[in-house]
């Protein structure tokens, strides 16, 4: 079994920095670098920001739903990039979102998380708002297999305040990360678990405001808003304080706006590095 996923995302982080690149294959995004919104067009978009970016980020994130949208033929495509990825020695995060229960969230376990699965990345994103032992399956396949997952807890989208703001000092996103920390602490000797959030790079005070100490969870932060969507390195400092260094800073439409060129993407990359 290979080591937990958290102590390899932090060796990786330490080597390369803290960046996360989303691999997003819009609509508009594919026809912006020339090509057809076609399995075709997925498949040359995936590989060409896999070859640009793999040696300089510690993870690469695909975004399923733009891969399902393509049918069977999408989900082929994703199942060679999560495999090319592995190939080039970079980490994925599979954002699927998943999140069910009993033996539904074991099939998505199984799918996301298990060895020998065509589909099995490093990590995999899973949504908790069906209580957060509802994830059990996933979590306990997870470590049974040296994988890890980021568990949605406190997003950047206006909606989401309506759920995870509920409580105040005892919020649900208070009570998602706690739920993580306690998880985490079968990685204990790890530099970081291998059960990680999802907060957004531009949650601004909400942190302060529900008092929920993200130093305490002992795992990485997926924090996606990087670039096109506002936060700055510096922003994010300020926003994650104690935290920061477990953060895992998520780009997309800020590198992926300078394809389809390898180099322009790679320097895209580079630029985004310097800032963190």
């Amino acid at each position: 079994m290979p080591s937990p996923f958290g102590a390899r995302l932090a060796a990786a982080m330490t080597a390369r920095g803290p960046l996360c690149v989303g691999i997003d294959p819009h609509p508009a995004l594919l026809a912006a670098w020339g090509l057809d919104d076609s399995v075709e067009g997925l498949r040359t978009f995936s590989m060409t920001v896999l070859e640009a970016v793999a040696p300089l980020a510690a993870a690469v994130k695909p975004q399923v739903a733009l891969y399902e949208r393509h049918g069977s033929a999408g989900l082929a495509v994703l199942e060679e990039f999560l495999a090319a990825a592995a190939q080039a020695g970079v980490l994925t995060i599979a954002d699927a979102k998943r999140g069910d229960i009993g033996s539904t969230m074991a099939g998505y376990a199984d799918a996301w998380l298990r060895d020998g699965s065509a589909l099995a990345a490093d990590s995999v994103t899973l949504s908790p708002y069906l209580g957060f032992e509802s994830l059990r399956p996933a979590l306990d396949m997870a470590a049974e297999a040296g994988r890890g997952v980021f568990v949605l807890a406190l997003t950047s989208n206006p909606e989401g305040a309506s759920v995870q703001h509920v409580g105040g000092a005892n919020s649900v996103a208070r009570q998602i990360a706690v739920a993580a920390g306690v998880e985490n602490r079968r990685y204990a000797g790890d530099a970081l678990g291998s059960v990680g959030l999802v907060v957004g790079a531009t949650v601004g005070t909400a942190l302060t405001d529900l008092g929920i100490d993200l130093a305490a969870v002992h795992g990485p932060i997926l924090a996606p808003g990087l670039g096109a969507q506002g936060a700055t390195g510096a922003d994010m400092r300020a926003t994650f304080g104690a935290a920061y260094p477990a953060v895992l800073a998520t780009s997309s439409r800020g590198i992926l706006a300078a394809g389809p060129s390898v180099e322009a993407l790679r320097a895209a990359t580079e630029a985004t590095l310097l800032g963190l």
